[in-house]
């Protein structure tokens, strides 16, 4: 298998953390979206929405959209909750991720991140939607180890992706210190190292 990504984007890490966690094999294919990388002819064979990540089957299958593409990789495993409901509590947060977090908390984060923009320029309604996202994950994360319950999911890998560098879109995660254990607890079961 294949993966075309870029490693800042944290919707590309989600499918490496997925594959490093179940030990899948892959490669890795470094793709520079900011110089036109996702929208050459081939990639856009693969992928007609022109971004990463997407992934290449060995039989040469493509598949798009970092939360189907962590579904399909993870099925069978221990990171899909096998009670239907906590199933659906995941794909809940799978969902909530890409429309309630990601569009403003990754938003303000590429704003300074890929294009270099100070704070002072993000969109004062994407931060407070993002500050809404993060306080929302907190009232959960207070009640519980990880979004579904005390075990690691696929809704902790994607929800993780950016909220663990939301500091680097400007968000401030002091007073939330439920998402900061999360953060600390999620990174040690995926062997990572600390943002910071």
């Amino acid at each position: 298998m294949r993966i075309l990504g870029d490693l800042k984007s944290g919707n590309c890490l989600k499918v490496k953390w997925v594959c490093d966690h179940l030990a899948l094999p892959y490669d890795w294919v470094d793709v520079d979206i900011m110089t036109g990388g996702s929208r050459t002819p081939d990639f856009l064979a693969l992928n007609p929405w022109g971004q990463v990540p997407t992934i290449v089957l060995d039989d040469g299958r493509p598949l798009a959209q970092s939360n189907a593409i962590i579904r399909f990789l993870a099925r069978g495993s221990r990171l899909i909750p096998s009670d239907a409901y906590a199933q659906g509590r995941m794909d809940e947060w799978l969902f909530w991720e890409q429309y309630s977090h990601e569009p403003y908390v990754a938003t303000c984060r590429f704003h300074m991140v890929y294009l270099g923009k100070p704070a002072s320029e993000r969109d004062l309604e994407k931060v407070k939607r993002g500050y809404a996202a993060l306080d929302h994950l907190q009232r959960q994360l207070a009640r519980s180890r990880f979004l579904v319950g005390e075990t690691l999911t696929l809704a902790d890998i994607a929800l993780l992706a950016y909220t663990r560098v939301a500091h680097e879109g400007g968000f401030d995660l002091s007073g939330r210190d439920a998402v900061r254990r999360w953060i600390g607890d999620a990174e040690q079961a995926l062997g990572l190292r600390p943002a910071g």
